[in-house]
């Protein structure tokens, strides 16, 4: 199995500065990452969790770091590196970078993870933790461009 970067590639029918706050905000981001709470600030450096299941048995919390947020063409942040350290760095985090380009009245939303590699994992963990990943955004990707739609609907 190759284990490399996961890209995605949607077209949103909204606005860059629109899918920028969706992706960027708290009381967005709950809307179309499966009900992921977080007290995420877009601003490079700061810390934040995401949590989904909070108190239940299925409960995963885990620490984020926003690399870059440049409304509204850019947002990244490193996340999956162990609760303890002192610091998301290449070698122990995975990246997600949100890519937002103008087109037409609407933006392609180009999302690129990578790190897998860099972790260390031993051969099974790796190819776990990536197929997990290539799972999520196979399922969140498209949940971004439908909440949008849902989101500018609404007058």
């Amino acid at each position: 199995m190759e284990v490399g970067s996961i890209e995605r590639e949607i077209y949103v029918d909204a606005p860059p500065e629109t899918v920028f706050e969706v992706l960027s905000t708290p009381e967005h981001i709950r809307e179309w990452w499966g009900g992921g709470e977080t007290d995420l600030t877009p601003t490079p450096g700061s810390v934040a969790e995401i949590s989904w299941g909070r108190g239940t048995a299925d409960e995963h919390i885990g620490p984020l770091t926003v690399v870059e947020a440049d409304p509204p063409r850019l947002f990244s942040f490193r996340w999956t590196y162990d609760e303890g350290a002192e610091a998301a760095t290449a070698t122990n985090s995975l990246l997600v970078t949100f890519e937002l380009v103008p087109s037409d009245a609407g933006t392609l939303l180009r999302l690129t993870e990578t790190g897998f590699r860099e972790k260390g994992w031993e051969a099974a963990v790796l190819e776990a933790a990536y197929d997990d990943h290539v799972t999520g955004w196979d399922l969140y990707v498209p949940a971004i461009a439908a909440y949008v739609a849902r989101l500018v609907a609404t007058p």
